[in-house]
């Protein structure tokens, strides 16, 4: 395990709450203050769930900046830098540095991609430039390239590289890397699919969809576990298939706004290329969320 654990449990990738004017701050206040109240161990801003893709420049900045006010030192603030142009992951790392966030979630380019030379190069660069804990984050099925166990060793001694978010859906993978650089690197599931597999590989908890809509379910789930409760943990990890399931048959963050949106925590706007969830999926998510008492 990392010297330095930014959080052990449920970290929530979080909704960024829109409407046709921009970004609803009272209600991502809202959404802030509930997270924590459940007990949520950190939360992630302006990822892929909070769509810090179709944020604008100043957007991006201004939610960072904003929820770091929000949160006062609650929890940890886990911004998200990445991009597909180094530099202006760079100028963002060093903003999000600059107003506060605790560590930075850092995405693979996507569409130009890279080697894993590229990957290790553009990787130092941002973390020299960084004075908080870097999270590698490893998507391949979005960005079309992924993180090597052996580019995860290459890096792993560098002092502000600390964490991976291993999203890549390959177990085989994420045992190799844990192999490699398991007591150099903390591992977070990036799937709700894989907390308890990625647990029982040394991880030490999850950056969550899951966790918007249902927060204490999640964190049960990771609390099972460290109680040394591992049949519990997967009974959870289990029963809460179906959700997660419904969650992620569309591409995320389609359903959660739909999910958030039926709990009332938001709008259920979407800027395009998204388009809000069909009505027979929605329809099937909303009647697992009634199944789990959350809606």
């Amino acid at each position: 395990m990392s010297s330095e654990l930014i959080f052990r449990g449920v970290a929530t990738a979080l909704i960024t709450p829109l409407n046709a004017s921009g970004v609803d701050y009272a209600n991502l206040d809202r959404v802030i203050d509930w997270q924590i109240e459940q007990g949520i161990n950190a939360l992630v801003i302006a990822g892929t769930t909070g769509e810090g893709s179709t944020l604008t420049d100043e957007e991006h900045r201004a939610v960072v900046k904003h929820s770091v006010e929000r949160v006062a030192g609650r929890v940890p603030v886990i911004a998200g830098t990445g991009s597909n142009d180094t530099a202006y992951a760079v100028s963002l790392t060093r903003y999000c540095c600059d107003v506060g966030a605790d560590a930075m979630l850092v995405v693979t380019p996507y569409y130009n991609k890279a080697t894993q030379n590229g990957l290790i190069a553009m990787y130092n660069m941002i973390a020299d430039a960084s004075t908080k804990p870097i999270i590698l984050y490893n998507v391949p099925s979005r960005t079309g390239v992924g993180i090597e166990p052996s580019t995860y060793a290459a890096l792993a001694d560098h002092p502000n590289i600390v964490a991976i978010k291993e999203a890549n859906g390959n177990i085989s993978k994420i045992v190799e890397a844990a192999a490699l650089v398991g007591d150099k690197l903390t591992i977070y599931s990036g799937n709700d699919d894989q907390i308890v597999p990625i647990l029982a590989m040394g991880g030490q908890g999850v950056i969550s969809v899951l966790s918007n809509v249902a927060p204490k379910l999640t964190m049960e789930i990771c609390e099972r576990w460290f109680r040394g409760d591992t049949a519990g943990a997967a009974q959870l990890q289990c029963e809460m298939l179906p959700l997660i399931q419904a969650l992620f048959c569309e591409v995320n963050p389609i359903p959660v706004k739909a999910g958030m949106a039926a709990l009332g925590w938001c709008e259920n706007y979407l800027r395009l290329p998204l388009t809000p969830m069909e009505p027979e999926h929605e329809a099937r998510l909303l009647a697992l969320m009634r199944r789990h008492q959350l809606l």
